[in-house]
Parts: structure tokens; C-alpha cells; sequence
């Protein structure tokens, strides 16, 4: 610290140091990213050593060998690039960004996946990958220059842009390298460094970000991972997963242990630093704050004046010029009939067929007749004019089409264009039915094969597609169809404001809108194509587009009509074919124009060379119809490359700009002129991100170059508005979404009218809010800006925007830049799909991307880690999600690209099923809430002063008073149960205490009372004989549920003895439950183990001594052969305070704690549960429990001795073979009270689900039941029992009689419902507000809610107050508190606790620190509090409810909050049907979620996402890693509490056999 305070330091750096500090103190940053941030911050002002350049000293050069690099020239060289967004410059960028990456090492853990899972991993196959392009010296050298913008701070606004608009050099060295550029002086240096970046390969090359880890950063994480050294690791085995001791972790991480070697790897790479932080915050609703981004004062602003909107040419009126569209058609028919209109073309490339403007006028009036009069009867035609019809044609027969479009227009019926349905279930089908639908479309015209092709019923009808409405399906063959009459003619009148078609658009969301065209507009729009492109009569087109919608429509259908051009049309399948058929058509018909995409000429490129003749002299015009993407330049520059050679002028290519709503916004014209070079903007991505055009000049990589598409159509207004908002015209440099104004535009959506006021009819304000125009204006869902001389840009659209942390990005950038990335190749066929999910308040992005089929794991993992870097260094945002599919899996389009809405709903709901997925969720969420700071506590003196103030009573109850309960109570005058026992023996001998039922219901034992005497002293007998044990000694009771362990009970407080009831090992897993039951012997110092023969047996078995030491066991008795003599003399204890019995458990935490049980607080116990249920000899109570501990033990052994009521005893394994056991012994014997536990609750639940009936039918009531307790140690599980008294109400089950409830270490039951009182309430409370450690009740179904219901009354004779468990002072109503308890059957302390003795002493003798500080206490550990309720109890007292939330032991720290894993696996497990169970648990301040998955494993990685989603959305919190398992996995003890340290254990130790785990960054 000693330079922080020597240096001159600002005061805000010194406050950001201080809030540094703070950070790490609270462990929300590591070490690294610590030092990192730390020195970033007084970076500036320590003092240099000279001579250093700033950039150099970090950078580690590594040597390339010259054959990776020649080998890398020659991949360059090779030229065959099939992606359609390549271009070489955005390709350099890729390459600097990542090379930028390499300095800070990422360290990404790579997944582990189960073998099935991998599709190929051999390592053989793995190659290195080859050395990224970047030249590292690029940023730092003198060479740079200085950026022209800064040396003229004064440049005016329009100057700037058309410098660099203008500024494009001319020279050509790469495809587009140098073409490219930002102000002539930049670009001449960008193409010298670019050279230089291919020169100086040599000698200095940048090695690829290592990404796995596997190899050169292992050494780092030895050195991170906490030193292991041999005297931290106690000399002890480390046990077998599942075991109940405490695993080492913290330190004794086994270092061999893949998983935890990861996580620390993750934890390494974490340390990173995040985006900027952010400073403001806006309050969601409570004070968990969201961070909210607020704009940065140094953020781009716009500068420029308000711009002036541009007017295109005037529509020239031609003389000639039909009056409407028929009768251009009626014109060319009849004067020329034999020209041809329309060639279509086989798979082979032939021409098939020929359709001449005679035979088109002579069709289309054929159909129109029969539309009009041939459908439905002569009174009631099915279709009059003005209705819509659906035209379903296939992509390769635009003939019939084109008959049946114009048709529909002779007929002036709608035609709505669509694509062929081909299974019932296509991607967006349904979203189209539901256009044809809200068209009110009933018949589809189609043509004889389609109609043959189309899916058939078994009756040959063609089923209703789902979603579609019941359509009559007309075929127009021509043999098909009726002549029209002599006299019959259609009326042909001039274009008016009638629907000429209704187009479909596809909206981001996947819904289906359909714009409405009007005949005027139709005709206008072909005018305007007709004046802009200078079509004349008789010129041949050769059209490879979509001829059903957009400019395939357009141009090849309409305007070419109007014209009487010849249309060539290409159809994909031929395309697919052979990609280069459209060149060759072009040069066969001498064609002067083709309409075409991107995608067309790159695929020409990859297939040129074979060609020898090309010739393409003729064209005049080259129409790129996706000429307004973004990445369509590279395509046209490369394109242009290699055919200008073949007689391609550069001035033929035109890009044009489109949407279905205002059809043609612009187009670049075919000039002779071929001086003047087309437009280009080289723009920073950064500043576009903020909405605003900078001419990009320092950051070579992160820029996009855009060429104009033209200016706007003649006889249109165009100008440029802000997206959101008002809209309100942009300046001269900020990107808004273009509008037009013009007659050529849709005029609605079909039918909804609020979404088409929005978009056709805006009216554009200027600054003094008055609008620009009294006509309305169109948006074109085009974003960009208009250029000097009136040159139209475009740099993406509205559907792909999205706005993550207030910045815009462009889908089709991402897009682009991840297809840049080495290997080229890796996306299988270019198809990848970039959408953005709402996440907590903010658009995150998801990459998804089909994987070549042959990569390996490596492969992929290597692609998608550099994509993360990539799209960092480029676009500066973070990627949340990148997924790898298996190829042609995802969702196509009908022309087969892909369906982005359909994805993005597989992706939300988890059916993507990706075979690679890589998360990011720590690098792109920046708007969590603070980490909550620990305000230094209030003294608990004040807390009571303000309770007091504020009129809050202090959190305290208790149970009745035992004192001043008269009852006449027989076994009160008793101090021992032993006493009682014999008491009762000799009053009552015969009557029954217990019946133990075997699985099928029947009676297997049963014992009176003086058959339990009588055994109890036999064994007495034998502890003294072949025991010689003394007073006092330790007795391990190993026996399966039954009668058996109750006799052993008693038989050692006969002899004096102290019994410990355990476990039995499961005979199939000896391995890891023997463990167990050797540690509670030897912990419970027992002298002797109590068994019987079987159990005697399997502890001398061959599987027993391989999993402990079998010698060291103490004398094991079997009592099935008992000695027939009874002792001389029953033990009797002098003071009722000694020990009568021990109590072991394992806690979920997994310590293994024995408690002391006096006799006194035995005694007290029983007397307790007996006044609470109203327990006597008359009644019988059905116990479903194990029972070898805590509630379940008392009632299994003690409690009928005490009360002398009848227990049924079914053992709840007994359960497994016959789930309906339980309740219908409880139906049989007529039980008012039964007690049970979670596990058997669940196992009726899921196990008798469907057989509600067929119990009703057997007889099964449950109508007498007045309490069914689940004897549980957590907080109640509400969905459970409330689905149980739901699911068994038909059988009369009373749904107040459900009810839990709670006992814990230092008493065994502190809560338990009993007969009367009033009945278990529910409240809700806000889960942000209980991270906090506060309890805020809000309404049922309100966000962030969560039930919580009363854990039963509170016991007699037991007092309970809430405690502040770091301060230890009272808190009041409704605070949440640690539970403290006093009564008189507290255990009298534990026994050992096995690990940790100097933590337990102030369990069970705690004082508070104010208020009543003389009463002892015992700290149960549970969180909870009280709340005074309306109801009234017994005693007419207002009744105080007791609420559990959770154990303190379990509960996880994160982000200064307190977090309950119940909460986050209850979020968890609804998030995907698959997942049947999960747990959560930390790890080095990860938070670890893993989830049991039901399904195939296909679907595992289906599930990282949506559990990292939800998570983060209703617990901010980022899950670090998703751990999928297969069903069984997660560790449950007999009380269905799940072992979440156990399973920790076991990850860490790399015992889980996952089927994946996921790290996420």
C-alpha cells in the first residue's frame, strides 16, 4: 500500500481503490482481477521506466516454426470461401481481435462430457489449430500516424461523413482489403499494415488464445489452487463417496480430482475483469437494487444538423405505359402472342418449359372464369371479387404461378402468396395458417404435381395442417379447367385503391403479418422499377430469387410484364445443383439484367474455376436483392474480382434495399459512368452500437464497411427517424430507421390495424416537434442513414437488433464475425442463427450454430472460445450462450436458411438438444444488484428499545404450561421408563403395545406388555452373562425396523446400560453404509453391538472386511437364541438425570452428532407427545418411520410404553415392494393418528398416483384420520403435502389433518400439531427481502413469493424465542431469527460431535445478551421466526406460529446474501419437465446446481441454460456450474433430506459419473 499513499492521487481514484478493496474483502472479486483493476487505476500515475512502450512490455512473442505459417499462406491463398458473410478485412479483424485476446490468457474449462454423449474424441484427429493472422505490433508502432478526425477538431458534420464515404482507394491487393477505408490517408496506411500483416509472418506472429487449458496453463492453476501440504491432510482414508464422513475439502481438495483442478480454473479465469461498472440503479419494487444502465457522459453523441429528408426523381410518365397491370398483359397477349414471357428450367438446367405472353393472357383469363364461377353453385359463388385466396406453389414451377397470380387479378380476387407445406409440423406453418385464417382465405390454387406431392389422409384427403383453417384445394392446370364462354371477358379497369395481393412477413417473434398491396401501388412500384433500372421492351432477365414475394416478385413476375421482358427463372434446386447455372444462363440468352443474392455469387465463386466460357459482357445491370446487409459487400467486391476478367463491368453490380412493407426503398442505378466509384462508409462498430456514425480511425478492427444502395425511388420521400419513441427526424450522423413516403408502399398489415398505424402511417416530426409532411410516411424496418449525395446506407435491420446494456447490435454482425473465425469451415454450411432472450432486465445474446459433422471436442471447444473472444474484441459485448448443434438439425426455412423464431422457442423451452454449450454468464451480466454490504449490527439493547417504540412484542412463545396440567396421568408418579414398563406389566400384562405388519399387510409380531417384560430381561440376563457388562456401559442396537430393537431397548435399561440405536448395513451396499455404523459404534465408544443373526452374519461377511476392519469390532451379540433364566435383580438408576439413552444422527451437513437423553428428559418427552396427541391405552397410532433417531425413535420405542396406547409398526422399506401399506393399515385399524416421513409421503405421492380409485374400491378410508404428522427436521415441504392431501382427499382424507412437524439436534421435538389448537396457517413472504435476513409477508401469487407453513404447535412444557445468531439479542414479531428453545426434554448436550468440539458449546447452555439474560437456552441452528396470529388457542390465548425456514448450517453465503438451497432447487426443477430432482451447493464462492435428468441424454445440455435463466432471474444469482446426473444420483438420508455435502464431496472428488458438466464463464 506504501505507493498509494506516497502518490499524488485524485480523490475519486482513491474512493475506487477503496471500493476495490472492499470488493475483495467481500470476495466479489479475486486476488487477480484485484491487482489487475488495482494497477489499471494508478497505472497512470506511477512513474514510467524509460524506454518502455506502453504496449510492448506485456506482450509475450512465441515463435512461429515457418512451416505453420507457409502452410497458412497456403490455406489463405486457396480462395475457395463458401461463407456468405467473409470478407477479408472482416476476417483480419477476427484474427487482430483475437490476437489482442492472447495476452490475457483465458483459461476456459472445458466441459466434461459422458462418453455416450461424444459424438468422436479421438485425440489423433486433434490437430493444434494454426496460428492467428493479427500482426501484434499493429497497435503500438509510429507508423499508425494520427487519426485525421482528431488533427481537425472543427471538421464540419457533412465533410466528415462524405470524406469518408468518398475516401475509397482504389487500389485492389486482397479481394477487399484495401477498398476499404476510413479517410483516404487511413486507408493507404490500413492496406501497408495489412501487407505488413503478411509479411512479417516470420518473425512476429501471435501463438491462438490457449483456450483449453489443457496444455501451458496448468502450471498457473497448481500455483492458484490452495497449497495441499502433508500436514494439513490428516492421516485418515479418505472415504467412499455417499459416506458420513466429512469429506476433506476446503484444503484437502484430492488433488488428483479433475473437476476441482476446473473449478479453480474457472475460478482463475473469473478473476478477469468485468465490463465497466455501472453507477446508477433503478429499484425493482424493493431495495434489491438492479443495476440500470445509465448513459456515459463520454458516449458518441450525435453531432450533426437535422437532416432534410430526400426527395427521389420525379416519376417520369411514359405515354405508353399501360393503364394497370392487366391490361399491360391483355396488351402483350394480343399484339404479341408469341413472345415469350417466362422460361423455367429442369434440375439439368434445360429449358422445360416456355411460356409466351399468348398463352398467359389466354390461361389467366381461364382461371379467373373458373375462380369466379366454377366454385360453389351459381346463386352462392364461393369467391367474389375483393376475397383472398391462397397460392400454394412450388419453388420450381413459377409458370404455374405466374398464370394463377395474374389470375386472381383478371378475376380481382386476392392472391395470397405462400409457401408449400411439406409435413404437418414445418417450422412457422402454423403462423401462416393463422394468416390464412385472419384473411379469411378458403380456397388455395395450386398446381397437379404439388397437389399430387401435398401429405394425404388415408382417405386421399389432404389433412388440415395444424393451425390451418379448412380449405378447398383448386388445381389450374389448364386440362383441369372449363373454357370460358365467347361472351364472358374480364373487366379490366385502370389501377385503383383495391388489395392487388397480400405479401407474408415473417416478424422476429415467428408471428406471420401479411401486407397489403394496393393495384395502384403495384402499378406504381413497377413504374419506379421500370424508370430506375431502365427496363425496356423485349430485355431478357434472368431472375434466381423467390419468385412468390419481395424482388423475385417484383422484378421477375411484375415489372417484367409490364415490359413484355423475357424472364429466365433459376430455381434453388437447380442452384443447389449447380451453383453456376444462373452465369451460364446469363451468357446463353445474352441476358442484360439477373436478380440475385449474395449467397448466389458467393456459390458462383466456389465453382468458377471449372468454367472456361464465361462471357459476361452483356449484362448491364447485376440486381443484388440482399445488397443492403451488411455483409453483401464482400460478396459483390469478391464477385466482382474474379469476373471482371470475364467482361463484368464493376458499374453493372446494384444493390438494392427492400421490405415487405415499403417494397423497393432503394436501388443503385446501372451507370455508364465508370469513373465514379460507388459509396462506401467504413463506420466503427462502436460508434454505431451507440446509434451514431463515427468514421472509424484508431481501432482498425472493430469496423463495418457498408455500400450504398442508391439513391430512393422515383417519386419517393425518404428520411431517417429515431427507432424508439417519437418519430422524430435523426441528424445528419445518427443511424434511425428509414421511412418513406411515396404511392409504392403496403398499405396495412391485413387486419390489425393498431400494429399498421404504427407502421405505414407515421408521421415524422422535426426538432420543434411539428411533422415534415402533411402524407404519411412508411417504416421500412431498414436501419441506417443517408450519405452525402443523397446515397442511401443501410447497417442492419430492426429485427435484428438488439439492445444489450443500451447498446444496439446488428444479429447479422455477430453473425458475420463468428463465421470469420478460424477455422472458416467449422459452421457446417455457414448456418448459424444469432437471436437475443430477455434475461433479468436486459437482452442477452445466444449464438447458435450447426458443427461440421466430423469435429471433435476440441475442435468445437476451440471454435466457440474464440468466437466469445472475437465477438468481445470486435463488438465489446459479451455472448451469454453459444451452442453447438448437430448439422441439419436446426429448424429450416422453406428455402433453407434458417428459421430464427423457431430456434430461438426451441432454445426457451429446451428441446435444442445441442451437442456443445458454453455459457457466459459471468462476463455479460453486469446489472446484478450490489453485493449486500453487513451494516455493523445494531446493539440488541437498541433493537429492544425500537421494538418496544414501535409497539412490536418480542419473539417468544411457548407450549402449555406441563405444571398446570391436571390429568390423571398413571406414569407420572414414575421417574423411569423402565418402571413404567414393569408397572404396566403387572397391571395390564396382556394388553397390546405393539404390532409390527409385514409388506403384505399382515400381522408379522406382536408384543404385549409382559412380553416385552419378559424378553427385556432376558437380554438383561445376557448383557450381565456373556457381556459382563458394568453400569453405564454403551450398547450399539444394529437391528432392522421391528420388535426385536424395542426389546433390546428395554433389555439394556434393565441391565443398566446406555443403548445407541443404528442403522443396519444394507446388505447390497455394505460398501458404503457399514462405514457408517463401524464410525457410530467406535464414535459411541459402545462396549458391545447388540444384533441379530442375519445382521450378525453380514458383519462378518467377505464384503464387510473388505470395506472396514473387521478386527477391531467390539463383542457382537446376537439375541435370537436368549438364555432362559432371568437376572437376579432389575437395574434401577438412583438419579433420574444420568443418561438413559444416546441419539446419532447424521446431519445433512454430514456430521455425525450423538446427543445425551437423561431420563429425566425422556420421561418429559413422552409425557409432552402424550398430552399434545392425546395419547392412551385405547388408542392406536400407525408409525411409518425409521427408527433409529430423533421423533421417529421416541415413537417407535417409548412413546406406548409411556402412554400405553397400541403403535402399528410398518417399516417404511416395507413401503418399496407395497406403496399402499401404509395407508391401508391406517384405513384397517381405523387410525386416528399417523406418523410418517417426507420419503413416504413421496413415495405414496408419485408411487400411488394413479391409483386412487382402485384403493377406493378396496375400501381404503381415511376419513377417521385426525392428524397424519410428517416427522421432519427442515422447513415444511408445502408442495409435497399439499399435493398428497389433494391427491388422497377422494379417500376422505381431511386436508387440515396434514401437518409437519420440527425437532432438531438440541431437541429432538420442538413442534408437532396434535389433536387440538387451531390448524396450520401459511403465510407468503418475499424471498429478496429473507436474503436480506428480514421476513416481509406479501400476498399469495405475488412475484418473488414463497410459502411458508407452521411446523405444528409447540410442544408443552417447551418455550421458544428468536435470537439474533451473531449478536445473540432478542428480535421481535416476525423477525428472522436463529430458534432458540428451552424445555425440559432438551438433550443434555451432545455426545461427540464428530470433527468439530469447540463450536458446540454454547448449543445447548446459551444466555442472550439483553432483556431476559439468565434463562439457558439451547440454539436449535434453524432459522425462523414468529408471528402472533388471529387465531386463538386450547386456552383461549392468540396463537403464536411458529415459521422454519432453514437450517444456518445450510444456508450459502453469496453476494452478501443469505440464500436457503431449498429455493434455488425449487426454481430449478420447474424449469424443465426432464428435471426430476437438484441440489445446489458452493464451492470457492461458486454456486454449483446439479440436476437429475429423466429423459434421454440427448437433452442434458438443454437444461445449462434454462437453469442458469432461472436462476439468475429469481435469485440473481450466476450458477458457475450445471452438473447433470443421471436419476438417483443426489444422496438422500432416511428422513428425504438431500446430503448436499455428501454430493459435493462427490463431484469433487470425480465420483459422480456425470453425463456433463458445464463451467460457465
Amino acid at each position: 500500500m506504501a505507493d498509494r499513499d506516497t502518490l499524488p492521487l485524485p480523490l475519486e481514484v482513491r474512493a475506487r481503490l477503496a471500493e476495490l478493496e472492499l470488493e475483495l474483502s467481500e470476495g466479489d472479486i479475486t486476488q487477480k482481477g484485484y491487482e489487475k483493476k488495482r494497477s489499471k487505476l494508478i497505472g497512470a500515475y506511477l512513474p514510467k521506466p524509460p524506454g518502455m512502450e506502453p504496449s510492448m512490455g506485456q506482450e509475450r512473442r512465441t515463435p512461429v516454426t515457418p512451416s505453420s505459417s507457409s502452410r497458412y499462406h497456403r490455406r489463405r491463398s486457396s480462395g475457395s470461401r463458401d461463407e456468405r458473410y467473409r470478407s477479408d478485412v472482416h476476417t483480419e479483424a477476427v484474427q487482430a481481435a483475437l490476437a489482442k485476446h492472447k495476452e490475457r490468457k483465458m483459461a476456459v474449462p472445458m466441459p466434461s462430457k459422458r462418453r455416450s454423449l461424444v459424438v468422436q474424441t479421438s485425440m489423433e484427429a486433434y490437430t493444434p489449430p494454426d496460428t492467428s493472422s493479427g500482426s501484434e505490433g499493429e497497435g503500438s508502432g509510429p507508423a499508425n500516424g494520427t487519426p485525421t478526425s482528431s488533427q481537425e477538431g472543427s471538421i464540419n458534420m457533412e465533410h466528415w461523413i462524405s470524406q469518408a464515404i468518398h475516401g475509397s482507394t482504389t487500389s485492389s491487393t486482397t479481394s477487399s482489403s484495401s477498398t476499404h477505408s476510413g479517410g483516404s490517408g487511413a486507408a493507404s496506411r490500413l492496406a501497408d499494415v495489412m501487407a505488413h500483416a503478411h509479411l512479417s509472418k516470420s518473425e512476429n506472429h501471435s501463438a491462438p488464445p490457449d483456450v483449453t487449458g489443457y496444455t501451458n496453463t496448468t502450471d498457473s492453476i497448481l500455483m492458484e489452487r490452495p497449497q495441499v501440504s502433508s500436514n494439513t491432510v490428516p492421516n485418515r482414508p479418505v472415504p467412499k463417496y455417499g459416506n458420513a464422513e466429512l469429506m476433506e475439502t476446503g484444503d484437502g481438495v484430492p488433488v488428483s480430482s479433475r473437476v476441482s483442478a476446473k473449478i479453480q480454473q474457472l475460478v482463475n479465469t473469473l478473476k478477469r475483469p468485468k465490463r465497466p461498472p455501472l453507477r446508477e440503479f433503478f429499484v425493482d419494487d424493493f431495495e434489491e437494487l438492479l443495476e440500470v444502465q445509465q448513459p456515459d457522459p463520454n458516449l458518441p453523441k450525435p453531432e450533426g444538423a437535422q437532416m432534410i429528408s430526400m426527395r427521389g426523381e420525379q416519376l417520369g410518365v411514359v405515354t405508353n405505359w399501360p393503364p394497370s397491370l392487366e391490361a399491360a398483359l391483355q396488351r402483350w397477349g394480343t399484339i404479341s402472342p408469341k413472345a415469350p414471357c417466362l422460361t423455367t428450367m429442369d434440375t439439368n438446367g434445360k429449358p422445360l418449359y416456355i411460356l409466351t405472353y399468348g398463352k398467359l393472357w389466354s390461361r389467366s383469363m381461364k382461371v379467373a372464369y373458373n375462380i369466379l364461377h366454377k366454385l360453389g353453385s351459381k346463386q352462392e359463388p364461393m369467391l367474389r371479387p375483393g376475397d383472398r385466396v391462397a397460392l400454394v406453389f412450388p419453388n420450381n414451377d413459377p409458370a404455374a404461378f405466374m398464370v394463377a397470380f395474374y389470375g386472381c387479378l383478371l378475376a380481382e380476387v386476392v392472391p395470397v402468396p405462400i409457401e408449400v407445406p411439406l409435413t404437418r409440423k414445418d417450422a412457422g406453418s402454423q403462423q401462416i395458417g393463422f394468416l390464412l385464417g385472419s384473411c379469411g382465405v378458403t380456397v388455395a390454387l395450386t398446381s397437379d404435381a404439388c397437389h399430387k406431392g401435398l401429405p394425404k389422409g388415408p382417405t386421399g384427403e389432404i389433412p388440415q395442417f395444424k393451425g390451418w383453417p379448412k380449405l378447398l384445394w383448386f388445381v389450374t392446370e389448364s386440362k383441369h379447367l372449363s373454357k370460358p364462354p365467347r361472351d364472358w371477358f374480364p373487366h379490366i379497369k385502370d389501377a385503383n385503391n383495391d388489395t392487388a395481393y397480400i405479401e407474408y412477413k415473417t416478424c422476429k417473434d415467428g408471428s406471420v403479418l401479411g401486407v397489403t398491396v394496393m393495384r395502384i401501388a403495384l402499378l406504381t412500384h413497377c413504374q419506379a422499377l421500370t424508370q430506375s433500372c431502365g427496363y425496356t421492351e423485349a430485355e431478357t432477365i434472368v431472375n434466381v430469387l423467390d419468385f412468390k414475394k419481395d424482388v423475385g416478385l417484383w422484378h421477375g413476375i411484375l415489372t417484367s410484364v409490364m415490359n413484355m421482358m423475357h424472364v429466365i427463372s433459376i430455381p434453388y434446386s437447380l442452384m443447389k445443383v449447380n451453383p453456376l447455372s444462373w452465369i451460364q444462363k446469363v451468357c446463353q440468352y445474352k441476358a442484360k439484367v439477373a436478380c440475385v443474392k449474395s449467397r448466389d455469387m458467393h456459390w458462383a465463386l466456389v465453382a468458377h474455376r471449372d468454367q472456361r466460357d464465361i462471357n459476361l459482357c452483356s449484362l448491364r445491370m447485376l440486381v443484388v436483392a440482399d445488397g443492403s446487409n451488411p455483409w453483401s459487400i464482400s460478396s459483390c467486391d469478391a464477385f466482382l474480382n474474379v469476373f471482371q476478367s470475364k467482361g463484368l463491368k464493376p458499374e453493372v453490380i446494384c444493390p438494392c434495399a427492400s421490405s415487405p412493407e415499403a417494397l423497393t426503398v432503394a436501388i443503385r442505378r446501372p451507370t455508364d459512368d465508370s469513373n465514379q466509384p460507388p459509396g462506401r462508409g467504413v463506420l466503427s462498430m462502436q460508434g454505431l452500437s451507440h446509434g451514431v456514425i463515427r468514421v472509424d480511425s484508431e481501432e482498425k478492427l472493430s469496423v463495418l464497411t457498408v455500400q450504398d444502395v442508391g439513391t430512393v425511388m422515383p417519386g419517393a420521400l425518404m428520411c431517417v427517424v429515431r427507432p424508439e419513441g417519437v418519430p422524430q427526424l435523426c441528424r445528419t450522423d445518427e443511424i434511425g430507421e428509414m421511412c418513406v413516403c411515396s404511392i409504392a408502399t403496403g398499405t396495412s398489415y391485413y387486419g390489425l390495424s393498431g400494429m399498421t398505424k404504427n407502421t405505414f402511417e407515421v408521421f415524422p416530426m422535426n426538432s420543434n416537434g411539428a411533422p415534415i409532411s402533411e402524407y404519411p410516411f412508411t417504416r421500412t424496418g431498414l436501419l441506417g442513414f443517408v450519405g452525402p449525395g443523397g446515397l442511401a446506407f443501410i447497417a442492419g435491420k430492426m429485427d435484428g437488433l438488439m439492445v444489450v446494456g443500451g447498446r444496439r447490435h446488428n444479429a447479422d454482425d455477430i453473425v458475420a464475425t463468428a463465421l470469420a473465425v478460424e477455422p472458416m469451415k467449422f459452421v457446417y454450411r455457414g448456418r448459424i442463427a444469432v437471436f437475443s432472450i430477455s434475461v433479468l432486465h436486459d437482452e442477452r445474446i445466444v449464438v447458435v450454430a450447426e458443427q461440421r459433422p466430423d469435429s471433435t471436442e476440441e475442435d468445437s471447444f476451440q471454435w466457440m472460445s474464440r468466437v466469445l473472444q472475437a465477438i468481445d474484441g470486435i463488438h465489446q459485448v459479451g455472448v451469454y450462450c453459444l451452442a453447438l448443434v448437430p448439422s441439419n438439425t436446426l429448424p429450416k426455412t422453406p428455402l433453407g436458411g434458417i428459421h430464427l423464431s423457431e430456434t430461438k422457442q426451441l432454445f426457451l423451452e429446451g428441446s435444442l438438444h445441442p451437442c456443445n454449450v458454453l455459457m457466459c454468464p459471468h462476463t455479460c451480466v453486469t446489472n446484478l444488484p450490489k453485493p449486500r454490504q453487513k451494516q455493523p449490527e445494531i446493539g440488541p439493547a437498541s433493537v429492544m428499545v425500537g421494538n418496544l417504540v414501535s409497539g412490536k412484542r418480542i419473539a417468544q412463545a411457548s407450549g402449555r404450561d406441563l405444571a398446570q396440567i391436571e390429568d390423571n396421568d398413571q406414569a407420572r408418579k414414575f421417574l423411569f421408563l423402565s418402571e413404567v414398563l414393569q408397572w404396566r406389566a403387572q397391571t395390564t400384562p396382556e394388553h397390546v403395545l405393539y404390532t409390527l405388519l409385514n409388506s403384505r399387510g399382515t400381522i408379522a409380531s406382536s408384543l404385549t406388555c409382559v412380553q416385552l417384560h419378559k424378553r427385556a430381561e432376558k437380554i438383561a440376563a445376557m448383557l450381565a452373562e456373556r457381556g459382563h457388562l458394568q453400569d453405564g456401559d454403551h450398547v450399539a442396537l444394529v437391528y432392522p425396523p421391528g420388535i426385536d430393537l424395542i426389546a433390546a431397548f428395554y433389555g439394556c435399561l434393565y441391565a443398566g446400560c446406555v443403548p445407541i440405536t443404528v442403522r443396519p448395513p444394507h446388505p447390497q451396499n455394505i460398501a458404503t453404509t457399514l462405514p457408517t455404523v463401524k464410525m457410530i459404534v467406535e464414535v459411541s465408544r459402545s462396549a458391545c453391538v447388540m444384533t441379530s443373526q442375519v445382521i450378525c452374519k453380514l458383519l462378518r461377511s467377505k464384503e464387510a472386511s473388505a470395506a472396514v476392519d473387521v478386527r477391531s469390532w467390539p463383542p457382537v451379540l446376537d439375541t435370537d437364541d436368549l438364555p432362559k433364566k432371568k437376572p437376579p435383580l432389575l437395574y434401577k438408576p438412583s438419579n433420574p438425570d444420568t443418561l438413559a439413552y444416546l441419539d446419532f444422527s447424521v446431519s445433512t451437513t454430514g456430521m455425525l452428532a450423538g446427543v445425551k437423553m437423561s431420563h429425566t428428559a425422556t420421561s418429559a418427552f413422552c409425557r409432552s407427545i402424550k398430552l399434545q396427541c392425546e395419547l392412551y391405552p385405547s388408542r392406536e397410532v400407525a408409525i411409518c418411520l425409521d427408527p433409529y433417531c430423533g421423533l421417529g425413535f421416541v415413537l417407535w420405542c417409548l412413546c406406548s410404553v409411556y402412554s400405553g396406547h397400541q403403535s402399528i409398526l410398518i417399516p417404511p422399506s416395507e413401503l418399496e415392494v407395497n406403496p399402499a401399506l401404509w395407508l391401508l393399515a391406517v384405513s384397517q385399524y381405523k387410525v386416528r393418528d399417523t406418523f410418517c416421513s417426507y420419503s413416504v409421503m413421496e413415495l405414496c405421492t408419485k408411487g400411488l398416483g394413479l391409483q386412487t380409485e382402485s384403493l377406493k374400491s378396496r375400501g381404503l378410508d381415511l376419513s377417521r384420520v385426525r392428524t397424519c404428522v410428517v416427522v421432519a427436521e427442515e422447513r415444511p415441504r408445502i408442495a409435497l403435502t399439499q399435493s398428497f392431501s389433494k391427491l388422497f382427499k377422494d379417500l376422505g382424507l381431511h386436508p387440515r389433518a396434514v401437518s409437519t412437524s420440527f425437532g432438531c439436534r438440541v431437541n429432538l421435538a420442538i413442534c408437532l400439531q396434535g389433536t387440538s389448537g387451531p390448524d396450520p396457517t401459511t403465510v407468503f413472504v418475499d424471498m429478496r427481502a429473507l436474503r436480506h435476513d428480514r421476513v416481509r409477508l406479501v400476498e399469495r401469487g405475488s412475484p418473488h413469493s414463497l410459502p411458508l407453513m407452521e411446523s405444528g404447535k409447540i410442544l408443552p412444557g417447551v418455550r421458544i424465542i428468536i435470537a439474533n445468531p451473531e449478536t445473540k439479542g432478542p428480535l421481535g414479531d416476525s423477525h428472522l431469527g436463529e430458534i432458540w428453545v428451552h424445555s425440559g426434554h432438551n438433550a443434555s448436550g451432545y455426545f461427540t460431535v464428530y470433527g468439530d468440539e469447540a463450536l458446540q458449546s454454547d448449543h445447548f447452555n446459551s444466555r442472550l445478551s439483553f432483556g431476559d439474560t439468565h434463562s439457558l437456552w439451547a440454539r436449535t441452528g434453524y432459522l425462523g421466526f414468529l408471528r402472533r396470529t388471529e387465531l386463538t388457542d386450547a386456552s383461549g390465548e392468540r396463537h403464536d406460529a411458529l415459521y422454519v425456514v432453514g437450517a444456518l448450517d445450510e444456508a450459502m453465503e453469496l453476494r452478501g446474501m443469505r440464500y436457503h438451497p431449498i429455493d434455488i432447487e425449487t426454481s430449478v426443477i420447474r424449469t424443465h419437465k426432464s428435471i426430476t430432482e437438484c441440489a445446489v451447493f458452493t464451492w470457492t464462492n461458486l454456486l454449483v446446481v446439479v440436476v437429475e435428468l429423466d429423459g434421454s441424454e440427448q437433452e442434458a445440455l438443454d437444461l445449462v441454460p434454462l437453469v442458469t435463466n432461472v436462476v439468475l432471474e429469481e435469485h440473481y444469482l450466476i450458477v458457475g456450474v450445471v452438473v447433470v446426473v443421471d436419476i438417483g444420483v443426489i444422496p438422500i438420508n432416511s428422513r428425504g433430506e438431500k446430503q448436499r455435502m455428501h454430493l459435493r464431496d462427490g463431484f469433487l472428488a470425480d465420483q459422480l459419473d456425470p453425463i456433463y458438466v458445464a463451467y460457465n464463464m
